[in-house]
């Protein structure tokens, strides 16, 4: 496949429950999801599935149609206490990374210096967290959060 897509996000802060996170992966046809939460002394949830080439081709397609490698993050929110987002997709002809702050509203997303690029970021972001939290909800008997 010339068009393989490799997609990696991170999410997280250290705080009063320690190192909380949410990871997904894509790499190949194989989707690696990894939930830590000390709350409630719920602990490192990971899960890990193939994909199909039609779930493939839907991530895919909401990353091109998103058009995030037009944006650039110089002007984004840097990563603070309240904690960081990356964001890393390879998508031939492109490869991109993203590093801003977690990102709580749209307030905080328009309050930025690059509220446009910010924007497409976040939609990004949770269109691809809400098919993952989709796909895991399908295939396993958890209901992951945050």
């Amino acid at each position: 496949m010339a068009d393989q897509l490799y997609l990696r996000y991170y999410s997280g802060h250290v705080g009063s429950y320690g190192h909380e996170f949410i990871e997904f992966e894509i790499s190949g046809n194989r989707l690696r999801f990894a939930l830590n939460t000390n709350y409630r002394n719920e602990g490192l949830i990971r899960r890990e599935m193939h994909l199909s080439q039609a779930v493939l081709d839907e991530f895919k397609r909401i990353v091109a149609e998103s058009e995030i490698v037009k944006e650039d993050d110089a002007n984004w929110p840097k990563k603070n206490v309240v904690g960081r987002q990356e964001l890393e997709v390879m998508l031939p002809p492109y490869h991109i990374s993203f590093e801003t702050a977690k990102i709580g509203s749209l307030v905080d997303v328009q309050n930025s210096d690059d509220p446009e690029g910010l924007r497409v970021f976040y939609y990004l972001v949770q269109d691809l967290k809400i098919l993952v939290y989709s796909l895991i909800s399908l295939h396993f008997k958890i209901k992951p959060t945050n």
